[in-house]
């Protein structure tokens, strides 16, 4: 064994009396924390209403976990289900036991954030650009669930940071694996700190700086997912299609959609709608008689 390496968590429960705790569990209750109240300051600071992004999360977690779920239990349903799975299907809602993709939380998750904007009247594009680096930041410490349940590590390496994986989860003795939650959770933390400089530094309005999170983060995760040893599609090997995983295709994709709407949404510049019209004074009580605009201008 290497004299350096990164260990991994003995155990990733501990129990408060007969509750389990799950450190699974707990890195995403912290990201989904941190990043409503992160968005909630950038919000405010946009000019919402305090309170508008904590009642627009309940529905885009409850729709962002049921959409994770979703992707992974199809992208790997031979897991859960056919003659060679190792799991038993119901097991396909233990969502502790890992498994909760980004593809579909976004997507999900996004249709969710839809729903509330389209309820209080908000343009979802400037939403999205708020919360746009808090997705990037939640990212990053929910990565790390993953490494208390010893998964999503890479092909075997002799570098100094190498990652030690138990036999219970498919590690061999003596050799050390790409940290491949690690390198996300890095990747993610950067490119939160570069969409907060972006958003400052350029006019990104209309979903721009969101789009620029797409493709931020399937770039990165791009190679990332090129170094993973984890059979995704399948039960003893990884599905690919020309030498390529599910989800490298899916960053591929994605990364070129982002591209494409960054581009045909270069010269938007139309007011988008931070504060309602109902939550503003009416026209005799303010601005000598002219009723308040409820936008922000762009």
């Amino acid at each position: 064994m290497p004299l350096a390496s990164i260990p991994s968590p003995s155990e990733g429960v501990w129990y408060l009396g007969f509750i389990p705790i799950r450190a699974y569990a707990l890195c995403f209750v912290l990201a989904i924390a941190f990043g409503i109240w992160l968005s909630e300051r950038r919000w405010r600071a946009r000019g919402g209403e305090k309170g508008t992004i904590s009642d627009i999360a309940l529905p885009a977690v409850i729709f962002g976990l049921i959409g994770a779920r979703l992707y992974h239990v199809i992208t790997d349903w031979q897991t859960y289900f056919g003659p060679r799975a190792i799991k038993e299907p119901y097991r396909a809602l233990f969502i502790w036991e890992g498994g909760l993709s980004i593809w579909g939380a976004v997507a999900l998750g996004g249709v969710g954030v839809w729903l509330a904007c389209r309820r209080r009247g908000l343009s979802l594009g400037a939403v999205a650009d708020t919360v746009a680096p808090s997705i990037a930041f939640g990212q990053a410490i929910a990565r790390w669930g993953n490494w208390f349940n010893q998964e999503l590590y890479g092909s075997p390496t002799t570098l100094p940071w190498g990652l030690e994986i138990d036999q219970a989860h498919g590690g061999e003795p003596g050799v050390l694996y790409h940290p491949t939650f690690l390198y996300e959770s890095l990747w993610d933390a950067a490119l939160g700190f570069a969409l907060i400089l972006a958003g400052r530094r350029f006019t990104l309005r209309h979903g721009r700086l969101f789009a620029l999170y797409v493709a931020g983060y399937t770039f990165g995760r791009f190679w990332i997912e090129g170094l993973r040893i984890d059979p995704v599609g399948g039960v003893d090997h990884a599905v690919t299609l020309l030498g390529l995983r599910i989800n490298q295709w899916t960053s591929i994709v994605l990364f070129i959609g982002a591209l494409v709407y960054l581009w045909v949404t270069r010269n938007k510049e139309t007011e988008q709608i931070v504060v309602p019209a109902s939550q503003h004074k009416a026209p005799h009580e303010e601005n000598g008689g002219q009723a308040s605009d409820p936008i922000e201008s762009t």
